[in-house]
């Protein structure tokens, strides 16, 4: 560990928590240098839906290098980009009937918010944003500006336009109670006394605390920014290529975002693809306006290519995705039986979930837990409070099952249970494996 301590900056952070040097992956495990074997339930924070290694989309990459083909191309035409255009088109945008131009803005999800961010500037001339409470849209100085963490909007405070902080989804009946304050900024009534230049929203905050957004408010939310023709960016960073389910996690609302922000698993095998999707009449870029090195990493369309033919093609993955979800939430509701006492709440959609506990300490006390056990799962929310959940889209019956197991396990040990993780991990049926799972909680308990 020396030189990594010696050399590296005191920013590093995923190595804090998970203090050993990995070398091989495949599938759902990474392995260290010792030949530890770790069950990913983090999936590289959602860079990784299709898992590690994936050889479906492995062997395109490496007949790809292997014929000496085009690897940096900056934004010039090129076969990789135009098979990745078609595909998208093919499988996703037209089968949605959406009607997007596509822009490569850079390599990561804070280069997609950031070209969105100065496009809904340039075509509306306005100046101010709203985002939302535990929101998370990137780490540069504009992606901050937008955030709903106050310390991350602290950090860059004075250097951004002014961005209107509001209350995300509140789960009340009332929504007209629910977007006042939203109206009131709509209508120019905060600021600088004009309309926004755009609204920027997450369907499911990933960072903050798998917080999700009913379909009611999402829709409610576009209608009211279509009236008051403010347009609407969708950060489908983390959340979208399946991780909900649909391929974008704005599809279950029936709405359709003016932009859409798409990274991560974009590029299939966790190589560097952003994506910018912008309705037609908000295209309004001057050639070389917005400009970059690493644009549309052909690497990365590759994989994303052959991702896109390999899963998308039908939906398959999709069911499996939302089956396996529901899975998930069963043995998360068994598992809340079990610690009921500490003050515990469990959400997500598709393969997204969340552990929220009422003490932060214990949630970082079952992250602890669950990497002694060999499990990696990362906390989030605004005390770091949450458990979350992301495992591969591709992982197997069995490997979610362990993981589930071992998650179990650090839950009852951190929380003061006595483990019955191998009781309450659910079985590859959904129903029967809840049945098991709420028994074991009860023994466990009564124990």
């Amino acid at each position: 560990m020396k030189i990594f301590e010696t050399l590296e900056s005191e920013v590093r952070y995923y190595c804090r928590a998970w203090p050993v040097v990995f070398d091989r992956a495949r599938g759902s495990w990474l392995h260290d240098e010792d030949g530890r074997s770790y069950l990913d339930f983090f999936a590289g924070a959602g860079a990784l839906n299709y898992g590690h290694n994936n050889p479906a989309l492995k062997e395109p990459v490496l007949r790809y290098l292997a014929d000496d083909r085009v690897i940096q191309s900056l934004d010039m035409f090129t076969v990789a980009k135009r098979e990745f255009l078609a595909a998208f088109d093919e499988l996703v945008l037209r089968p949605r009937d959406l009607r997007y131009r596509v822009q490569f803005p850079g390599p990561g999800g804070a280069n997609a918010v950031e070209a969105a961010l100065r496009l809904a500037h340039k075509a509306t001339g306005r100046n101010d944003y709203v985002c939302f409470r535990d929101g998370f849209h990137g780490m540069t100085l504009g992606s901050m500006s937008v955030s709903g963490n106050p310390q991350r909007r602290a950090a860059c405070a004075g250097r951004v336009t002014l961005a209107h902080c509001l209350a995300f989804d509140q789960g009340t009946p009332d929504l007209a109670a629910e977007f006042a304050e939203l109206d009131r900024a709509l209508a120019g009534e905060l600021g600088t006394g004009e309309p926004p230049a755009a609204v920027i929203v997450e369907a499911v905050q990933g960072d903050g605390g798998i917080n999700v957004a009913r379909t009611d408010w999402l829709r409610g939310l576009a209608v009211r920014c279509r009236d008051h023709d403010v347009p609407l960016i969708l950060d489908d960073v983390q959340m979208g290529c399946g991780r909900t389910g649909a391929f974008f996690s704005f599809e279950e609302a029936g709405i359709r975002p003016d932009i859409v922000c798409l990274s991560k698993s974009i590029g299939g095998y966790g190589l560097p693809v952003a994506l910018t999707l912008i309705r037609d009449e908000l295209d309004v870029w001057e050639p070389g306006e917005h400009t970059g090195t690493f644009r549309g990493v052909t690497l990365g369309l590759v994989a994303g290519t052959a991702a896109l033919r390999h899963y998308w093609a039908d939906d398959r993955l999709q069911r499996s995705t939302l089956e396996r979800g529901q899975h998930v939430a069963e043995m998360l509701a068994a598992l809340r039986g079990a610690v009921d006492g500490t003050g515990i709440a469990s959400r997500g959609r598709g393969l997204a979930h969340g552990l929220a506990f009422e003490r932060p300490e214990i949630a970082h006390a079952v992250s602890r837990a669950a990497f002694e056990m060999r499990l990696l799962v990362e906390t989030c929310g605004p005390d770091d409070g949450v458990v979350k959940l992301l495992p591969p889209l591709t992982i197997t019956d069995d490997d979610l099952e362990t993981g589930l197991g071992r998650l179990a396990d650090a839950v009852l040990s951190a929380a003061g249970g006595k483990g019955a993780g191998s009781r309450i991990a659910a079985s590859r049926s959904p129903s029967g494996g809840a049945r098991r799972a709420l028994q074991g909680c009860e023994r466990s308990r009564a124990d």
